[in-house]
Order: structure tokens, then sequence, then C-alpha cells
């Protein structure tokens, strides 16, 4: 039973975090070509993020009767995410807000995890301080200095995902709190929409992008992160997350050809080997533990 609960962890994990990278590319090729504008992507990004949820709601009937329907504070902290994402891209390249980003959830999450009363075991330590400077030297060709108000905004950003995160390791029902926490954002996203509407502009590539990042990378991916949170802890959840930079890269590696260089591959190495580390360490030491107590 261990096993395949395990199993199943590490293969929803995955699938989260892939859609996360795919949702960094996807909103990346939409501002960075300027297909669209920041208000418009993160008003698309969340209203189809809503209805595709809706959509897998209304064919699983069977689960019209669950009592959890996500909550308020967790929508909040989805839009804020969500809006100050979109709007911290538009003056950060990738490289310097990805550091930014996981940087703030990694250190939200793990903060707010030790001041809950979690104690870090010393395997946890070192593997969150060999995947966090494998991270750094991922980005750090690419990091530039930020402007002001990118810098804060993506903060934000980072702090708002590792809320909402930690918000959702307690979900019993992941897919119907991540529709009802999406659904709830429709009063801010028509705000939005209009105050912004004099400035907005988009394409048909751009609306597509966005389309893509709400119903799918966000949407049914943050169901997914929903479901992979009930076997990682608070500490887990924050480090496996720092992965998301090495997908994306070895996805440009697939998909544009680009080139693969030897920081990528150390970066990935240094990154994966301290997820392991945090992932396993105190697995291993409590069932010692328990086998020395037996």
């Amino acid at each position: 039973m261990l096993n395949n609960h395990l199993v199943k962890t590490v293969i929803f994990t995955g699938l989260a975090l892939i859609a996360f990278a795919a949702n960094s590319v996807l909103c990346r090729l939409a501002l960075g070509e300027e297909a669209i504008d920041a208000s418009s992507f993160t008003v698309i990004r969340l209203l189809s993020g809503a209805t595709v949820l809706l959509i897998i709601i209304s064919i699983k009937r069977n689960q019209a009767g669950n009592p959890t329907k996500g909550s308020w504070p967790a929508s909040l902290m989805l839009f804020l995410y969500a809006i100050t994402f979109s709007f911290a891209y538009i003056t950060l390249d990738t490289g310097t807000g990805a550091l930014i980003l996981f940087g703030s959830v990694q250190i939200t999450m793990i903060l707010l995890s030790l001041v809950s009363g979690a104690r870090l075991h010393i395997t946890e330590w070192v593997g969150i301080a060999a995947a966090f400077t494998g991270f750094v030297y991922l980005v750090l060709p690419g990091v530039t200095a930020p402007s002001t108000i990118g810098f804060i905004l993506m903060t934000i950003a980072g702090i708002a995902w590792g809320i909402y995160t930690l918000m959702g390791r307690g979900s019993k029902y992941p897919l119907m709190d991540t529709a009802y926490n999406f659904l709830r954002t429709m009063p801010l996203v028509i705000l939005l929409g209009v105050f912004t509407i004099d400035v907005a502009h988009y394409s048909f590539e751009g609306i597509m992008f966005a389309v893509i990042s709400g119903g799918i990378a966000s949407g049914i991916g943050y169901t997914i992160w929903y479901i992979a949170l009930g076997g990682l802890s608070a500490t887990q959840a924050a480090v496996v997350q720092l992965l998301v930079p090495v997908i994306a890269a070895f996805g440009g590696v697939i998909f544009v050809s680009e080139d693969v260089d030897i920081r990528l591959i150390i970066s990935a190495v240094m990154i994966l080997g301290g997820v392991l580390t945090v992932v396993l360490g105190r697995y291993y030491f409590v069932q010692l533990r328990l086998g020395e107590k037996i």
C-alpha cells in the first residue's frame, strides 16, 4: 500500500511540475512576443481554467455532492499569484523571474512550515541547500538586475503561490476545490477586465497561449498538484518545485532544439540530488528509528 501511494505521489508530482514548466513557457511566449497584454492573459487564463474544470465536474456527476468547494482565501491567493506573475514578466527575463519566483515559493513554504511547528531533519537542510544551489547555478547566466516593480511583483507571486500550495495540502477533493477556487476568482477577473479594457490588445496566438495555459497547464495542472500534495510534506512540496526550471530547460532542448550544455547537466544533478535527499532522507531515518524501537 505504501509503495502504491509513493508511486502515485511521484507520478502526480511529475505531471504537475511539467504543467508548471509549460505554464511558464506559455506565459513567456505570449508576453515576450507581445501577442497579448498581461491583463488579458490573466483574464483568459483564469476564465479558461474555471471553464475546463467546471466541464470536468459536470461530467463526473458522482462528485457533485462533495462537501468541500475550495475557499475564498485560496481563491484570493490564486488570483494574486496569476496577476502578479503576468505583470512581473513584462519587465523580467526568464532566468531572473524564475530565481525570484521559486526562491520566494521555497522560502515562504519552509518558513510557514517552521512557524507551524515543523522541525527539519539534517538531511532536509542538506537537500534544500544542494537543490537551491543547483537552481541558482542554472538560472544565474540569465539573471540581470531586476526592475524594482518586477522584483516586487514576482516576490508577491511566489508568496501567494506558496500559501496557495499550503492551503491545498489537506484537500480531500482536489478537483472540486481547484474548480471552485478558479470560479471564485471570477469577480476579480471581471473587475480586472473592466478596468484594463482600454489598454487591452491580443492576437489569435496570444489568446491560444492563454487558453492552453489556463485550461490545461493551470486548471488541470493545479488539480494534479493538489492530489500530489497529499503525499508530500510542506518542505518536500517547496523543494520539488525547484525542478520546474530544469524541466523547462530540457523542454527547450527537446522542442526548440536548444543545446545541452554542461551547466544544465550539473545543475540538474544538483537539484535532483537535493530533491531526492529531502524526499527520501526523512523517510529513511523514520523507518530506521522505527526499526530500532522494534
